[in-house]
């Protein structure tokens, strides 16, 4: 039998848990579990719970958890990805799929070719929105560690405080592979927009202690380099 799996936003521990809002609505409405399905359920701690659906009502769902066991592991690979921000859905994809490659952290960019433009409460509500495509990833995947989605920042703000053992600008302009590259603990990927980075843009991270790195010969879509990337990176020195 196929086990539901949920985040849940709250310290959890075992026993019974009233659900209400959007989760009560999914599992009752929309799933349509029953009483004795059987659910998983993780907090973001890197723990899970095993248990069952007690009740369902019009409004509340009544759920029983057993004592909490280790989630997955993290990959051995920690990685910081600096994504430009593109249109439409192919951003979502991108976090999505970064996140399922075991990404730990994201921070959306502006660059000089960036087609969307974020600020204020707009801003605020498109990492919202963000955050819950990286929950919604680790639900269906299996993490229990959600990756923290930071609000939208200029390239520059991005490379100013940032630490990895290993800063890598992704773009086809250099004749170095990762593969040639010394094994990190802890990774900055930084991928462009549609149309790339700038030459400026380039050269300002190579002076923050990027290396310009490439992974093939073809140019890849914005939404697509992340995942090549990441799952290069995860091969060569995390868990894949």
């Amino acid at each position: 039998m196929r086990v539901s799996r949920f985040h849940i936003g709250a310290s959890l521990v075992a026993g019974e848990h009233q659900l209400e809002g959007d989760l009560a609505h999914y599992i009752s409405r929309v799933l349509r579990l029953t009483p004795s399905a059987p659910i998983q359920v993780f907090d973001g701690s890197g723990l899970e719970w095993l248990g069952e659906v007690v009740a369902v009502g019009k409004r509340q769902v009544t759920v029983r958890l057993d004592a909490p066991q280790p989630g997955l592991p993290e990959s051995p690979l920690y990685v910081h990805l600096g994504q430009a921000m593109s249109r439409g859905d192919r951003m979502d994809w991108a976090i999505q799929k970064a996140v399922e490659l075991g990404v730990n952290q994201i921070t959306p960019l502006m660059t000089e070719r960036c087609e969307v433009k974020l600020q204020g409460e707009r801003a605020d509500k498109r990492q919202a929105h963000w955050q819950q495509v990286a929950i919604s990833a680790c639900e269906q995947c299996g993490r229990s560690v959600i990756p923290t989605v930071y609000p939208p920042v200029t390239l520059d703000m991005w490379m100013t405080d940032l630490q990895a053992d290993l800063k890598l600008v992704l773009h086809h302009r250099t004749e170095e592979s990762l593969a040639s590259l010394p094994q990190p603990a802890s990774l900055a990927l930084l991928i462009g927009p549609e149309g790339g980075l700038s030459d400026d843009e380039i050269t300002r991270a190579q002076t923050n202690g990027f290396k310009p790195a490439r992974f093939g010969p073809r140019v890849l879509r914005t939404e697509t380099a992340p995942v090549a990337a990441l799952a290069l990176a995860q091969h060569l020195w995390g868990d894949l």
